[in-house]
């Protein structure tokens, strides 16, 4: 599977099953992570054996079997929240593509409870990710139009239509999808709205977008 691919298998998987992620998966999932941190300067880590980064809350209401999860932190930029959308998303799709499950647990995190696994604790954490096998394969979110989300000056080229079919199957919080996605030539602009997350959604959204159209059709404005 690609990652283009499990973008369309991916679904949010919030019940876990006991089974154990194989070392040879966690390798692998750590190395993506090692090449993330380096890249964008982030703290994240993949964390086994226990829920700590998950609120009491989820576990008591939503969650089941929740026992590993990636944290998304990094030292408090101005652009933090959009390098660990772009690079979270990355990973759940990643994880997608080994026959693992996630959810991206959002609000119901405990920030406090996932910086005890962290070496570093001037960092910010802005959110974690369960991942594991799941009960079931999850199920298609509530999804917009392309029309609600996006434009374009013209007659979109197929890698426009690409790039916002994939944008309608990322995961955002609350589900709101709060994307407007404007092309022009091969130019394109995509915002997400306000709140806590937004910096997290974008984030998320130009990943999707990227992975969809192609990032070698367009440029970012």
């Amino acid at each position: 599977m690609t990652i283009k691919e499990a973008i369309k298998q991916r679904h949010m998987v919030r019940k876990y099953t006991d089974k154990k992620i194989p070392a040879e998966l966690t390798d692998s999932l750590n190395a993506r992570i090692e090449e993330h941190n380096k890249k964008y300067g982030l703290n994240l880590k993949l964390v086994i054996g226990n829920a700590d980064g998950v609120a009491g809350i989820a576990k008591l209401l939503l969650a089941k079997g929740v026992n590993n999860y990636f944290i998304l932190a990094g030292e408090d930029t101005e652009d933090l929240d959009e390098k660990l959308g772009y690079c979270g998303a990355d990973l759940i799709l990643y994880a997608q593509t080994l026959g693992l499950n996630t959810w991206w647990v959002g609000g119901m995190f405990s920030a406090g409870g996932a910086k005890k696994n962290l070496e570093n604790q001037n960092v910010r954490v802005n959110g974690v990710i369960a991942v594991g096998y799941g009960q079931t394969q999850g199920v298609q979110h509530k999804m917009k139009t392309a029309a609600e989300i996006s434009s374009y000056e013209g007659t979109a080229p197929q890698w426009f239509s690409d790039g916002v079919d994939a944008l309608l199957h990322a995961p955002t919080a609350l589900n709101k999808m709060a994307f407007n996605v404007k092309g022009a030539g091969n130019k394109v602009s995509i915002s997400c709205g306000s709140g806590h997350f937004a910096g997290i959604d974008l984030g998320i959204g130009k990943y999707h977008f990227e992975v969809g159209a192609g990032k070698e059709n367009f440029d970012w404005e």
